[in-house]
């Protein structure tokens, strides 16, 4: 048994394990993921047999992230999780500057086991669908697609709802195939903007930044109309009340939950702004 770390291939095999336990990936999760850091993914091995395996991104000197941590059914209960978990969270620790926060969304049933490792809860997020057959809606000529010259701009204003700028991940996230990227635009400049990406099953929108509801909502009915067809998911901060509204006008259905926990001081962040996490894998 040695936790290792992993080569791209293996990567998309741990997004393949994610779909099997009806996790939903982008269809592009792991280039996206690979592209973000390629030193965050760790694995822990068996006989020669991947066992297991997890990703803890490297964001910035001051914030990483974990998630993706599955281990095969036939592995588990030996203890080998822990292991794995531990040396992973160690080894983030050891990239991060003192003082520096992890960030991780656990299932409800982990939440004593990463508490026992020193992540604290701070909020949930609940993952919200409906179907956008159908759904039409007139379009506020505020909106407009991003490009890449946009970039600049967006990693501003991203900062609102992301601890640190996120160099790499951004690129990479707002540039996947076949993925939607929209901001609107007011006088001053960007005032949201957000993503909607393909995923196994329908799309998933995320990040959803603004600065008010009425920015939101717009952002969010171009992605549905946008859709066209098949479900629509968004991850939901529980502590931002007017995203939860958003929820409940469009009569989504809570389809999963999940808590945030940090290692570390809490990040401040603008939590008004976020509508939509941008990814439980990668934050």
């Amino acid at each position: 048994m040695t936790t290792r770390s992993m080569n791209r291939e293996e990567v998309g095999e741990l997004v393949e394990w994610a779909a099997q336990e009806g996790w939903n990936p982008g269809q592009s999760d792991a280039d996206s993921f690979w592209k973000t850091d390629p030193e965050g993914f760790m694995a822990i091995e068996v006989d020669g047999q991947m066992a297991g395996a997890g990703c803890a991104f490297y964001h910035a000197p001051e914030y990483g992230f974990m998630g993706l941590f599955i281990m095969r059914p036939e592995f588990r209960g030996k203890g080998l999780g822990r292991t794995l978990w531990y040396a992973r969270r160690d080894k983030l620790l050891s990239r991060l500057a003192p003082g520096g926060t992890i960030g991780m969304d656990a299932v409800t049933n982990m939440i004593p086991f990463y508490a026992e490792g020193g992540f604290e809860v701070f909020a949930r997020h609940c993952r919200f669908t409906l179907s956008a057959d159908g759904l039409t809606a007139d379009v506020d000529p505020a909106l407009v697609a991003l490009t890449a010259e946009d970039l600049d701009e967006v990693r501003a204003i991203d900062r609102h709802g992301f601890p640190c700028v996120r160099e790499n991940y951004l690129g990479a996230w707002t540039s996947q195939p076949s993925a939607h990227w929209f901001g609107y635009r007011g006088k001053d400049g960007l005032e949201g903007y957000c993503v909607m990406r393909p995923c196994r099953s329908g799309w998933k929108i995320g990040p959803l930044f603004a600065s008010n509801k009425g920015v939101a909502v717009q952002l969010f009915l171009k992605c549905v109309t946008q859709a066209q067809s098949g479900p629509v998911f968004m991850d939901v901060p529980e502590n931002n009340a007017l995203a939860w509204q958003l929820c409940e006008e469009f009569k989504m259905e809570q389809v999963f939950e999940c808590t945030r926990m940090y290692y570390g001081p809490v990040p401040p962040l603008d939590h008004d702004w976020i509508y939509g996490v941008t990814s439980l894998e990668a934050g």
